[in-house]
């Protein structure tokens, strides 16, 4: 049964049983291997990131030492991104409540111990759209606060085959991952896709990035 953590903010514990918990592996291993992660760095610094990234779609997000963006290729093959995976598109289909598709599928790969500070998802024209995240591997502890990062936060565990919603007034909230539990399932069984290593977790997010409303032909939309 779906949980409103915060006003826009829905959680949807096991939204993604077996079967769909396996299709989907297996099409991100098919995405990865056209677009192999890539370890993002911080703007100006050129500190990395804990965690590698990938992306299917027409743009993908990135993050170098020039900045935070959306590009419609791969920063080191060049090579357009992979279309995105079916399960994950039925799934914003089911639950994202937008007239719009999704043109980003941000690919996060947590290896243990790794982690995600509190962050917005603010680079997105079109913040009217949800982002929808999905979880796949070892549970984590997803930590979600106000539109302030001083604000009050809250922690939630997410499981492999959650999907949650972040819309509405809960849009721009700060949000993070602080850690990582035990092993999960299908990912780390050695007949399983093998992206991921022992007790990592990947989680896909699913972003609308140009404005709708700007757009005066439908027809331009990119499919999705």
């Amino acid at each position: 049964m779906a949980t409103e953590l915060a006003p826009g903010l829905i959680h949807h514990p096991g939204f993604l049983d077996a079967a769909a918990r396996e299709r989907l592996a297996a099409e991100v291993a098919a995405i990865l291997e056209a677009a192999p992660p890539v370890t993002p760095r911080m703007p100006r610094t050129g500190k990395p990131f804990s965690v590698r990234m990938s992306n299917a779609g027409p743009l993908g997000w990135v993050s170098d030492i020039r900045g935070y963006r959306y590009q419609a290729a791969h920063p080191e093959t060049g090579r357009p991104w992979p279309a995105m995976p079916p399960t994950a598109l039925a799934a914003w289909d089911a639950l994202a409540a937008f007239p719009a598709g999704p043109e980003a599928c941000l690919i996060n790969l947590y290896a243990p111990g790794t982690r995600m500070g509190l962050h917005q998802d603010r680079d997105e024209a079109e913040l009217a759209a949800p982002v929808l995240s999905l979880s796949l591997g070892a549970p984590a502890l997803f930590r979600y606060g106000g539109l302030k990062r001083s604000d009050r936060t809250r922690s939630v565990r997410l499981e492999s085959g959650d999907a949650l919603v972040i819309g509405g007034a809960s849009r721009l909230i700060h949000h993070g991952v602080d850690r990582l539990y035990g092993t999960g399932d299908l990912l780390d069984a050695e007949t399983g896709p093998g992206f991921l290593p022992p007790g990592g977790r990947c989680n896909l997010t699913l972003r609308r990035v140009t404005n709708v409303a700007s757009r005066t032909d439908a027809s331009n939309l990119p499919n999705c």
